[in-house]
């Protein structure tokens, strides 16, 4: 059986992932971070429905946590056939003036650090270089990499920009080794991280902003990432598909 991790999956568009990963025959590893009940939730939804997954708790800011997690993962399900590099963190918003060095140590070791060691991890399990059946790695960015959130998240922005670089490069470092690469870039998506902002209705705020006159499902985002992940997408790596509404 193919087997998906999804970091930062007990909530928002990592549940909706690994609930849409496992009706298309995935084996999930539904990683967490703190909120167990959560993760524990998503997993016995998955197994209601016939389907098979386990809650891992693991901080992906964390190098030692990231090793031990995909070690985990190994003795669980055995290989791994894609890694979706969801988790993240949002600060309240700020500009830059009064950001932090320890906000920025933060921002970066969950959203960017972390994302390059998973995807060092399962590249070490993945490659056929290394003996692996090949694999894709989807990487959840943002449209902020774009705008660069001035005013609101310009460290936030500043960190997925970095994930682009990652999708770009590795993807073609990976070409030959049987890995696909590939990224989403979402926004104004309904999810609880816009209350870590401090700001819980930004989506009502800009809506009007948005072509498609609304914000997003985290499914919407889902749908998106499970076709990166299948080979319906066998001849696209390095891409990108923003889930923005048009904006």
């Amino acid at each position: 059986m193919k087997t998906i991790l999804i970091t930062g999956s007990s909530r928002g568009i990592g549940a909706a992932t690994a609930m849409l990963a496992a009706e298309k025959g995935f084996s999930v590893a539904v990683n967490y971070n703190k909120n167990k009940e959560a993760a524990e939730n998503i997993v016995e939804k998955i197994k209601s429905t016939g389907g098979s997954a386990k809650a891992f708790q693991a901080d992906v800011s964390n190098e030692a946590e990231i090793i031990r997690l995909f070690n985990e993962v190994d003795t669980e399900f055995g290989n791994l056939t894609c890694l979706v590099n969801n988790a993240g963190i949002l600060e309240q918003q700020s500009k830059l003036e009064n950001i932090t060095w320890e906000r920025l140590q933060r921002i970066f070791q969950a959203n960017t650090l972390g994302s390059f060691i998973c995807c060092r991890e399962a590249i070490k399990r993945m490659s056929t270089k290394y003996g692996g059946n090949g694999g894709t790695i989807i990487n959840v960015s943002s449209i902020a990499s774009r705008t660069g959130a001035p005013f609101e998240y310009i460290d936030y922005a500043a960190s997925k920009g970095a994930i682009d670089s990652l999708t770009i490069g590795l993807s073609k470092e990976l070409a030959e080794d049987g890995i696909r690469v590939n990224a989403v870039r979402p926004a104004f998506i309904h999810t609880d991280i816009h209350i870590s902002g401090g700001e819980p209705g930004r989506i009502e705020r800009v809506k009007e902003s948005i072509p498609l006159k609304r914000g997003g499902l985290a499914s919407e985002v889902a749908e998106a990432i499970l076709w990166l992940a299948s080979e319906k997408s066998s001849y696209s790596t390095g891409i990108f598909i923003d889930v923005t509404g048009g904006r």
